[in-house]
């Protein structure tokens, strides 16, 4: 991992597509050692982004692992394909399937890691049935669907909800957070209990990525030494 706990997953939504090899360069010579990819279908949210093809050009222009969110309807119907592609980890939202248990385990067998992902309005009560099948479960702390939007706090809460639940059960999920993240409030998001930091917008959107990953590397780093 990256830094001993906490990894800064760059989201590519918010880079420039015209010159997407050399922003992941960046990020990568930043301390990057995954990406984020966000799939919208303009239906589970109201927005359209990439797909599969991106994704497996993706796996040709890069090692770095890359962190598939599918926020589409039906994903079960497509993690094969997202597998297929290069994806090595997939994330579905519990309020886009019935069958959540199923599409975890279906992820699992394709040799990915899986992750449950939950948006604002739902309680992490909502995932307790598959923690255990779960390898990571994303905190949405924006409503999702676009890039660039404010961090809610509620989801600090979330997070510290989550570590306490992964303690008690022994479950073994790391906790990804995704939405409004930045340097104002990396060292919150780690002290909580997040370990992997999606960020876009704070990151591809400053006149140097590489540095911007580098900053909230460094602020993750601190914030772990003061929590011991």
């Amino acid at each position: 991992m990256a830094d001993s706990n906490v990894e800064i997953a760059p989201s590519i939504l918010a880079a420039n597509f015209a010159s997407l090899g050399e922003e992941i360069r960046a990020v990568q010579q930043g301390g990057a050692a995954m990406l984020h990819v966000d799939v919208m279908d303009g239906h589970f949210v109201p927005n359209i982004s990439i797909g599969v093809p991106v994704v497996a050009s993706l796996r040709k222009a890069t090692q770095l692992t890359l962190d598939a969110h599918l926020m589409i309807e039906n994903p079960e119907r497509y993690v094969e394909a997202f597998a297929e592609a290069g994806a090595d980890m997939i994330s579905v939202h519990q309020e886009a399937t019935p069958h959540l248990d199923r599409v975890l385990t279906a992820i699992r067998e394709l040799g990915r890691e899986a992750g449950a992902v939950i948006n604002p309005a739902t309680p992490v009560a909502a995932l307790s049935e598959v923690l255990g099948k779960t390898d990571y479960v994303l905190v949405m702390s924006v409503n999702p669907g676009f890039g660039g939007q404010a961090f809610l706090p509620g989801a600090l809460e979330k997070i510290r909800q989550l570590k306490e639940m992964r303690a008690r059960y022994n479950y073994s999920f790391r906790i990804e957070v995704d939405g409004g993240i930045g340097p104002e409030n990396v060292v919150q998001a780690v002290r909580a209990g997040a370990e992997i930091l999606v960020a876009g917008t704070s990151i591809f959107h400053t006149p140097d990525p590489g540095a911007a990953v580098e900053k909230m590397r460094h602020l993750a780093r601190e914030a772990l030494v003061q929590k011991v």
